[in-house]
């Protein structure tokens, strides 16, 4: 009888312990999955294989570059007009107020096109966009020939990425809508796909490598919250990763007697 009774125990274990694991192992499933971070090397292989393999590479290295160089979000590349960039005298903005309307987060702020590789890749995707015709005007004395308000980046047809209304629950539990470039999104990951960098890399991994470099190069935690556009300092921890080289220097480097 006891027999029994310590089977059935033993049974009646094994049962929730398979519940709690598989409650576990469905609550790691569900906990959003960051996009891997670009090391210097990887992302120059990137845009080497870009340049070989894509049929709009003018255009398609500039999709790339925002995001690193800049911390801008897929949507708000897909969403820029070219005033925003551009003075109506052509002069590139280093310093480009972006309107709430623009960005992920509906705050107007800041971004900075001014990484050389960025300013070089700008400045070739305008000649290009002009010699192929897409939202031009005769009178290249004003925006470069752009027309002004036209979204700065265009699919090969001349038009903008197509937007759709998402409903997403932000970090204070309450649901919003915003809008989303899903084409876009898709497009750059299949970049990062055609140049073979590995499994986890994404449209995100720019906007992450943008905050993780600042991090690692000594920027505080408040710069970075401010280059990325969020309200809270503990919204910016998902973007961040610290290799372990990284972390055993600043280990090495502590003075305990500071």
């Amino acid at each position: 009888m006891r027999g029994l009774q310590w089977i059935g125990a033993t049974s009646a274990f094994s049962l929730v312990t398979g519940l709690e694991n598989e409650r576990i192992t469905r609550k790691e499933s569900m906990e959003p999955k960051h996009a891997k971070v670009l090391t210097p090397a990887r992302f120059r292989h990137l845009l080497r294989v870009t340049e070989a393999t894509s049929r709009f590479p003018e255009r398609d290295t500039l999709i790339l570059l925002p995001g690193v160089t800049c911390g801008m979000h897929v949507t708000e590349i897909a969403r820029v007009e070219v005033h925003h960039v551009l003075s109506r005298r052509g002069t590139r903005q280093e310093e480009t107020a972006l309107p709430g309307r623009v960005t992920k987060g509906c705050r107007p702020r800041c971004v900075f096109l001014s990484h050389p590789k960025a300013i070089e890749a700008f400045d070739r995707y305008v000649e290009w966009r002009y010699s192929r015709g897409h939202g031009v005007s005769l009178d290249r004395s004003e925006y470069r020939g752009l027309m002004p308000r036209t979204r700065l980046i265009q699919t090969q047809k001349g038009s903008a990425f197509e937007l759709s209304v998402k409903r997403r629950v932000n970090f204070a539990g309450e649901v919003m809508e915003c809008l989303a470039s899903d084409s876009l999104q898709s497009y750059i990951t299949s970049l990062y796909r055609a140049a073979g960098p590995g499994s986890g890399y994404s449209s995100h991994s720019g906007r992450r490598t943008f905050a993780s470099r600042l991090v690692a190069q000594g920027h505080s935690l408040e710069t970075v919250q401010i280059l990325l556009g969020h309200s809270h300092l503990d919204h910016v921890a998902p973007y961040l990763e610290v290799s372990g080289r990284e972390q055993l220097e600043a280990v090495a480097a502590i003075d305990p007697g500071a």
